[in-house]
């Protein structure tokens, strides 16, 4: 498997610097600062760009499971909410509220939710983030 890489540069100090994100391929590069991250600024953020990977994560691995069971979806569309939140041991990423809607043809609920589940708890993203953050899901067929 290859290894994937981004990187980051950072100008400046914590509250008037700025930087820039991009991944490796050249697929994404935008600008962060202090205010996009922890005011309403413009630009992205470390948290943007793990939700970001983690809708990605789940949708393909969603689509993957409902296509196991025989229900390959036309659409399966993924938001992901990250919270970051002071703690005691400082900004932390404390829930990931993942929220899908698939478009599912000949699919009941209960099997909907029961393969939503299972890919919320073996995307390898979720896997990553589970020790330490919350993750919840939302799912409902379109």
């Amino acid at each position: 498997m290859p290894i994937r890489t981004s990187s980051a540069r950072w100008s400046g100090n914590l509250t008037e610097g700025s930087g820039t994100i991009r991944t490796g391929k050249g697929g994404f590069e935008g600008n962060y600062s202090f205010k996009s991250r922890f005011e309403e600024g413009e630009g992205t953020n470390p948290e943007e760009l793990i939700g970001a990977a983690h809708a990605g994560c789940f949708s393909m691995a969603f689509s993957k499971g409902l296509a196991d069971a025989g229900h390959t979806p036309t659409s399966v569309e993924t938001t992901a909410k990250v919270h970051l939140d002071k703690t005691d041991a400082g900004m932390t990423v404390t829930r990931i509220d993942l929220e899908s809607v698939g478009d599912v043809p000949g699919i009941d609920d209960a099997e909907f939710q029961k393969i939503a589940q299972g890919a919320k708890e073996n995307c390898p993203i979720s896997r990553l983030l589970s020790p330490g953050a919350e993750i919840t899901l939302t799912a409902r067929l379109a």
